[in-house]
């Protein structure tokens, strides 16, 4: 088992995950963030720190799409060590459905956890 970030990350990005990772997992792109499964060693504590519940385990029903973004942005993107300025309008994208198509960036972040 493993966690993943999923779409509703996008645009909100609000990082409280990134302050309680043991193993500094985290890798930022410009408005979403990733978890690489690989360095993910299934601890859960960084899944109740999200507000949004962006944060799953691979176990759930159609995790497989969201595994595979994790790990192929995760070797695109800046690892994130800590907790940065999340989005100024984080609050107005949080309830927004079907964020992937319309709204993702593969671009990398640029905070890198300054």
């Amino acid at each position: 088992m493993t966690y993943m970030v999923t779409e509703a990350c996008i645009k909100c990005k609000f990082m409280d995950c990134i302050e309680v990772c043991p193993v500094d997992c985290f890798y930022e792109g410009e408005n979403m963030l990733v978890i690489n499964p690989e360095e993910c060693i299934d601890c859960g504590v960084c899944e109740p720190e999200c507000p949004i519940e962006a944060i799953t385990s691979d176990t759930q029903n159609g995790s497989e799409k969201w595994v595979e973004i994790n790990r192929y942005y995760s070797a695109q993107w800046p690892n994130i060590i800590s907790k940065a300025i999340p989005p100024e309008d984080r609050e107005a994208w949080k309830d927004v459905l079907d964020k992937f198509e319309v709204h993702f960036s593969p671009k990398p972040g640029k905070n890198n956890g300054i």
